[in-house]
């Protein structure tokens, strides 16, 4: 299926989210903060990005940014994970270039579905 780094700095919230991806298999590359995020995200070349928006070390805008501002990356579609609803939240990630805006909580089954919808539309 896709490769996916996941950038959440709960464990438990992490472990979900990979735990739900993998068994829908795909492969995943989990981080803990907006930094490992970039870092993974150069060096796996994944199929697409989901991050949290508040993380230590880069925030998910900050990260989203270096992705976007990379020429090797900048084409890796970027997905905000957040319990940050509000229309200037979700304005500020798809400024920073993510491509969607998923609010948390959100049940297993409808993140699989929304990842295989973006990878879709985006692997045409």
């Amino acid at each position: 299926m896709a490769k996916i780094v996941i950038a959440e700095d709960e464990p438990d919230i992490r472990d979900l989210i990979t735990f739900t991806l993998q068994f829908a298999g795909h492969e995943v590359i989990p981080t803990a903060n907006g930094a490992e995020a970039v870092e993974a995200v150069r060096r796996e070349m994944p199929d697409i990005v989901l991050m949290d928006v508040r993380m230590p070390r880069l925030t998910g805008y900050e990260a989203c940014r270096q992705i976007k501002a990379d020429e090797a990356t900048k084409n890796i579609p970027v997905v905000f994970l957040s319990a940050k609803g509000q229309e200037t939240e979700v304005k500020e990630g798809l400024e920073a270039g993510a491509i969607d805006y998923i609010l948390k909580p959100f049940a297993p089954d409808q993140l699989t579905a929304r990842v295989a919808e973006i990878l879709a539309q985006t692997r045409r």
